[in-house]
């Protein structure tokens, strides 16, 4: 029993051991509380399907030998544009939300080979490459939006009639649709089963594929790249395919996210999401050279059911709207821990 107790505690990590139980003493103060424990795991398991497919696309990039992917945001741009295409056309419910991620996949696959080509160059440095890419990315983006060809008027500015709107709500055409899907309620704890589904089945694809032939050549790569170029193998080929695998998850994350959230939020709304992904597969386990599925999953049920508990129990103990403040210092915070994890979550 006690050999058991050791191997679940080495395979689980003291980090995520303390971050579990913190978690668990804040669900056991907000049962004293005025809050509904029911209600705020209901907002975490949609915050774990909102942003879980953003921190499974960090997984290709580490297992390809590239680390974590800063220039999440090229693949989230890429997401954008399929949404925004499927609400210029107004198409509503599975069929708005299918057409976006099929238009935003094949921007992905290009943008994830251009992408990969700059960071193939910078080997060695494609972390901080990679920040200022998708730090770029967004910013030139910004002049896009002004001079998009746009008419529809739901999206553009109705003073001047070009240029996209700060926040474009979704709420007409496909916003909910996974969420919705297939939902149930036990004892006020709603189940978007939909939304937990859909990211189940992703998680579940990238599983697959990391049992393939590509996917095992591709961690050879990463792990060990003078093993794998003397056995054959191409080093940039296999960089190549991480980086699209993980900017192609991105979009499809973002429609996800989109269509949860029920807003499209445009300009510098995209500037930090590679940051909160990048702090759940650390807090998961993950380093920057080795992630597995598990870590993923782990990793953001820790960290956005954290985000969802702490802000509403800190402002039941401390007198005063500090919502606001609770969730910069909460996320921050896991931020800076798990960056300073980078070398593996199993070390305490």
């Amino acid at each position: 029993m006690k050999e058991r107790l050791v191997a679940i505690y080495h395979g689980f990590g003291l980090p995520r051991l303390i971050i579990a139980g913190f978690l668990l003493l804040l669900l056991i103060i907000a049962g004293g509380t005025e809050l509904s424990v029911a209600g705020l795991l209901s907002d975490a398991l949609v915050r774990i399907g909102q942003n879980g497919i953003y921190v499974l696309a960090m997984v290709p990039s580490i297992q390809a030998g590239v680390g974590l992917n800063f220039g999440l945001p090229v693949g989230v741009i890429c997401g954008i544009v399929g949404v925004l295409v499927a609400m210029e056309f107004s198409l509503l419910g599975f069929s708005g939300f299918l057409v976006a991620i099929l238009l935003a996949v094949p921007l992905a696959i290009g943008a994830g080979y251009l992408y990969s080509l700059l960071i193939n160059r910078v080997a060695g440095q494609e972390m901080m490459v990679g920040t200022y890419v998708g730090f770029s990315v967004v910013a030139g983006m910004c002049i896009f939006w002004l001079m998009a060809p746009f008419k529809n008027p739901a999206l553009i500015w109705p003073v001047g009639g070009q240029g996209l709107r700060v926040t474009l709500t979704l709420a007409d055409t496909f916003a909910g649709v996974l969420n919705d899907f297939l939902a149930f309620e036990i004892s006020g704890l709603k189940v978007p089963t939909g939304l937990l589904l859909f990211y189940g089945f992703i998680a579940f694809l990238v599983w697959v594929f990391f049992r393939t032939k590509a996917g095992v050549a591709m961690e050879v790569v990463g792990r060990n790249p003078r093993f794998a170029a003397a056995s054959g193998l191409s080093l940039n080929k296999y960089r190549t395919l991480g980086i699209i695998m993980s900017t192609v998850l991105a979009a499809i994350g973002y429609a996800v996210y989109a269509q949860s959230f029920g807003f499209v939020q445009l300009y510098n709304g995209p500037l930090m999401t590679a940051f909160p992904a990048v702090a759940g597969v650390l807090i998961g386990g993950a380093s920057t050279r080795e992630a597995k599925v598990r870590h993923a999953i782990l990793g953001v049920v820790l960290f956005q059911t954290l985000l969802t508990v702490a802000m509403p129990v800190t402002n039941q103990l401390i007198e005063g709207n500090i919502s606001e403040i609770a969730r910069v210092v909460v996320s921050n915070g896991m931020i800076l821990y798990a960056l300073t994890r980078a070398t593996g979550g199993d070390q305490a």
